[in-house]
């Protein structure tokens, strides 16, 4: 047909209808003219994910309610996305079978990218093709169908050279049922094409504005912007997530599906600042900088021997626990870059002094964003001093996979009541357990923290574990 276009510089539009064989010929058109061509082979239709806005650029898809093999008519649910935001239930702009499905169940989808694939029913879908994001050729634009103005206020439909209104048998169906003029109709289709939808629309069966606009159908338009809308856009800056903030949304989307149960309690660390006033001078003259944080990690590996349910990890899947026999304790740290979360290796052969050395090049390596990927694996159990920044309880999030975290409150001077029932100063310090009720019940929780605090109450026993 092609060679037949060239000899007699004009096109012939050759309409193939899927019933049959039958071929019907038009008048012959000018070369100049944009008009519309149709082509029976280009039937799969990629579908895919629309931008459903608040800054959304990925989803993930939570269930399908269609399978591959599956006849849908246009607004059949085919499936629910799950952003940081909402639930999102995607409906059908299509009618035909569903041949592909591009994402499995859990699977991130970004939008603009395709869900599944259609091999529709019309034969004019081809052109159809839900893709947007390339630009057209030359070509396709010569392809275009011819916009005319009907006289129902102006609305803009899509004529063929024969001069028939853009639409599909299924939808001129639809029309003749219900004795619709589809030049009446307000097209939403690519470039002009009524679709079911418009034709529902127009007969009040769905409510007005259901069916969205093709893209095609907004260029060369003057997007419109209230002044309520200027403003805002000068009030808000978009800054897109990456690096450590972007892995900190899915780390944190997967701690909570852990069920966590809270316990807190209070340790009065007199005795400890006591002793680490008396120790620091000497660490500094060995070149170490002594907080109390080598102190918290030291003693919470001590009563990790005495319950090692904490030191492991939950595999969900085979509904099994891996006890670690390293103590890997994960330490949270605020960096130029964000919250991260290294660990301190083999903190149960170490001593207080030679953790306080490996704290210090963690932080160092934090600070100037040299941290690499070892320093985050294989932690087995986590510490969070959120009391250098201030506060006193708190709820921390389990760092999956390990089954329980501490947050340590601020040291406060508050009176207490001594042995002798006189009121004396005291350091006050508060901690906040968080466990994975799966695996955790509270009496271990609580068990724990007992011993834990024992060591920070009596500092003097660190001595029997001076490795």
């Amino acid at each position: 047909m092609a060679g037949l276009i060239q000899r007699h510089g004009s096109f012939l539009v050759h309409r193939f209808l899927t019933s049959g064989k039958k071929i019907a010929r038009c008048r012959s058109v000018p070369f100049s003219a944009r008009i519309h061509t149709s082509s029976q082979l280009a039937k799969l239709v990629s579908f895919n994910l629309s931008d459903i806005g608040e800054g959304i650029r990925e989803v993930t898809v939570k269930e399908w309610y269609v399978k591959e093999g599956d006849n849908v008519e246009q607004f059949d649910n085919l499936c629910e996305v799950q952003s940081d935001k909402a639930s999102v239930t995607i409906t059908s702009r299509y009618e035909g079978k569903i041949v592909k499905l591009h994402k499995q169940v859990d699977q991130i989808a970004l939008v603009g990218s395709p869900l599944l694939d259609f091999d529709v029913e019309d034969e004019d879908a081809g052109e159809s093709s839900s893709s947007s994001s390339s630009s057209e050729s030359d070509e396709e634009v010569l392809q275009q169908p011819v916009m005319a103005a009907a006289g129902h206020g102006g609305t803009m439909v899509a004529l063929t050279p024969c001069g028939k209104v853009l639409a599909t048998p299924a939808v001129r169906r639809i029309a003749m049922e219900h004795k619709v003029d589809l030049h009446k109709v307000k097209p939403t289709g690519r470039n002009g094409r009524v679709l079911k939808g418009d034709v529902l629309e127009y007969l009040n069966i769905i409510p007005e504005g259901t069916v969205k606009p093709h893209p095609t159908l907004l260029r060369g338009q003057a997007p419109v912007t209230s002044q309520v809308e200027k403003d805002k856009t000068t009030l808000e800056t978009v800054v897109p997530l990456k690096g450590v903030a972007k892995i900190m949304v899915k780390s944190m989307t997967e701690c909570l599906k852990i069920p966590h149960f809270a316990y807190s309690d209070e340790i009065d660390v007199s005795k400890l600042v006591s002793m680490r006033e008396s120790l620091k001078e000497e660490a500094l003259a060995q070149g170490v900088k002594l907080t109390f944080t080598p102190f918290f990690v030291k003693a919470a590996s001590i009563a990790l021997k005495q319950f090692p349910i904490l030191n492991s990890s939950f595999d969900a899947a085979n509904e099994s626990l891996i006890y670690k026999s390293y103590h890997n304790i994960s330490i949270a740290m605020q960096t130029p870059q964000g919250l991260v979360v290294p660990n301190v290796k083999n903190v149960e052969r170490k001593s207080i002094l030679e953790i306080a050395v490996d704290l210090g090049a963690l932080q160092e390596r934090g600070l100037a964003g040299h941290l690499t990927p070892g320093d985050f694996a294989n932690g087995t159990f986590s510490l969070s001093n959120i009391g250098m920044v201030g506060g006193t309880y708190t709820h921390p999030c389990i760092l999956a996979p390990q089954v329980a975290i501490g947050a340590i409150g601020q040291t406060r001077r508050l009176p207490r009541i001594d042995a002798s029932g006189n009121v004396v100063g005291a350091h006050i310090m508060t901690v906040s357990w968080s466990a994975d009720h799966r695996v955790i019940d509270g009496v271990t929780m609580a068990s724990f923290s007992n011993a834990w605090k024992k060591w920070l109450e009596n500092p003097h026993l660190f001595l029997l574990a001076a490795k």
